[in-house]
This record gives structure tokens, sequence and C-alpha cells, in this order.
């Protein structure tokens, strides 16, 4: 299972694309950049998109012309046993 991670410049386009995307029908929920892809990007914060929601978000970001840094695909990580906030 795959998720994807997307990357902003700044906190504010990362709630502003949040908003949109809900305003929109879309899931993405608000999460610590990984460290293992936070390289350059200065903000901490991106929007983590699951597998089966990434078609409908890049549809609905390139639609409005939505401000971000990058989208990541990445290995699930996440350990449901573990990580209770997910």
């Amino acid at each position: 299972m795959k998720n994807y991670y997307i990357l902003f410049a700044n906190y504010t386009e990362g709630l502003l694309l949040q908003d949109l995307l809900k305003a929109n029908g879309h899931k993405a929920r608000i999460s610590p950049t990984p460290r293992t892809i936070q390289g350059s990007v200065p903000c901490g914060m991106s929007l983590l998109v699951k597998e089966e929601d990434i078609e409908g978000v890049r549809a609905c970001i390139e639609e409005n012309k939505a401000v971000y840094h990058d989208i990541v695909e990445t290995e699930c990580l996440i350990k449901s046993d573990r990580n209770k906030f997910c």
C-alpha cells in the first residue's frame, strides 16, 4: 500500500489546500513530513493522501491551480498498532 505526501513551502499553503480538498469532497490529513523525504522543503507539515484518493486529489489540485511544492509517493509506514493518531 502506498501513501502520498503533499509537501509545501509553508504552513499556510498546506492549510489552504486542505480546505480546498475538503470543500471538493477529497480526503487528506495534516501530517508531519517524514524526515526521509523532507529534504530541502522548509515546511515540516504535509498532507497525507491514501493511494485510493490520490487521482482525485491530483485532479482537484490541477483544476484549481493550487500551490504546493511536490507530491512524494512512499510505502505506507504507519503501524496501526503503534500510531494511534491515524
